[in-house]
């Protein structure tokens, strides 16, 4: 007879036998992991003082870039004896070295299928030191709290990453996937530098069968993961006048008053425009917001002629960007024939919504993982803020946003839980040995 014999049942016993042994084999190594990692909260207080010692800002928010907390990152990973580590740097002339540094760590698995994770390694500045309590760039203790500035944003996330690859290599395990650690550039300014620099130079990198998530945000609970966020549009609004003497408004044309019409017409035209809901979101309505102003004149007594302020829009999926211009253009004639002004609108950011499928292979594995470790259900959302899982969505690689985060990002007195950094690491670890679940 033709075809292939069927398997003998000696050889059935002794696959099923080999296929037990490897199960077991593999959630033995990623029980030690957890215990490994669950003893380690020295090491996340030493990880975020050294980390947090080293102020990574961005040259547009006046500092000298990433250089040396980059330096910090590969020291800790070549002497936990990984090796490969790629530099994919971005130039840029306005930082001392030239360059903002990009890493990308790699630790083989058994199979060639990547769980990456993203972590960038820039911040912002502290703000009104007036509002801290301790020095924003020394790390402050109090129980299971740290507090710094990027303890939270985007530190936790670094510290998980270097967690889990230093419990790895201690124990010498090879995880079921392979793992990428991603270490940005220039996150909280645009990502030109960093991420986007990564995805056009090397997207060789990348597999559309890899698993991606971005720890930089979530919910106290863990139990939110970000599958959407609305699109961003950051609009420039200069509104020109003429200047004059404040005794004899009636000379001029007073730009600031102007503009501050212009900006109430945003406010209240916008929301009236593009009123629609999708409780996805939170909030589950489009946001149109004035917010930064330009100085116009530094004395009281003279009229401005010009004035400049900015609207931070973020989009709902099916707000077209360009009916947004185009009511404010509308709104802006309006205001001109009003007052005698002149309004020019300009386009400073503008990023389109994305979205990962909520029964997607990453979202179905955070879920699982979350439900062991913080044991919670957890539930998708959109929001409305921008993380480079965008820029990944945008390229067809479905990523999921999560972690466990009280949410004090940018604000005086950040701060990150030594327990959720751990637990975050935990369901990386969870994720990385059980591929089963995706």
């Amino acid at each position: 007879m033709g075809g292939k014999r069927p398997p003998c049942r000696r050889q059935r016993d002794f696959t099923t036998k080999a296929l037990k042994q490897g199960e077991e084999h593999m959630h033995k190594d990623m029980d030690a992991l957890l215990r490994g990692l669950a003893g380690r909260e020295d090491r996340v207080v030493a990880l975020q003082s050294a980390l947090t010692a080293c102020p990574a800002l961005g040259p547009d928010n006046g500092g000298d870039g990433e250089e040396a907390k980059a330096a910090l990152i590969t020291q800790w990973l070549t002497a936990c004896g990984i090796t490969d580590i790629l530099r994919v740097d971005a130039p840029d002339s306005r930082v001392s070295s030239g360059l903002r540094p990009n890493l990308v760590v790699r630790i083989p698995g058994r199979k060639k299928r990547t769980l990456w994770l993203f972590g960038h390694m820039d911040v912002v500045p502290p703000g009104d030191l007036s509002a801290w309590v301790s020095d924003p760039w020394q790390v402050r203790r109090e129980g299971d709290l740290l507090y710094g500035r990027g303890v939270e944003d985007n530190q936790q996330a670094v510290t998980s990453m270097l967690l889990l690859a230093e419990e790895l290599r201690q124990r010498n395990i090879t995880p079921e996937l392979s793992l990428g650690l991603v270490f940005m550039a220039d996150e909280e300014t645009g990502s030109a530098y960093g991420l986007e620099h990564i995805l056009k130079t090397a997207p060789e990198l990348f597999s559309a069968d890899d698993l991606y998530i971005v720890p930089d945000a979530g919910s106290r609970r863990g139990d939110v993961i970000e599958v959407a966020e609305k699109g961003q549009l950051w609009l420039k609004v200069r509104t020109t006048g003429v200047q004059c003497h404040a005794s004899t408004p009636h000379k001029g044309r007073n730009a600031f008053l102007a503009g501050a019409e212009m900006a109430l017409a945003c406010h209240n035209g916008l929301r009236s425009a593009f009123g629609d809901t999708n409780t996805l979101f939170s909030p589950p309505m489009s946001t149109f917001v004035p917010g930064k102003h330009e100085a116009n004149v530094p004395n009281i007594n003279t009229v401005p002629g010009s004035d400049v302020f900015y609207v931070d829009c973020r989009l709902l999926p099916q707000v077209d960007p360009e009916a947004v211009l185009d009511k404010m253009r509308a709104l802006a004639a309006e205001v001109e024939q009003k007052y005698g002004v002149q309004i020019a609108i300009s386009v400073v950011q503008r990023q389109a919504a994305s979205c990962v499928a909520e029964t997607s292979p990453v979202v179905t594995a955070l879920s699982a993982a979350v439900a062991r470790i913080y044991g919670v259900e957890a539930r998708t959302l959109g929001i409305g803020g921008a993380t480079v899982a965008a820029q990944l969505r945008q390229r067809g690689l479905a990523a999921a946003v999560w972690s466990c985060l009280a949410g004090t990002c940018h604000q005086p007195n950040e701060s990150s839980s030594i327990t959720a950094t751990i637990k975050d690491a935990q369901v990386f670890t969870h994720i990385l040995m059980n591929p089963a679940h995706v």
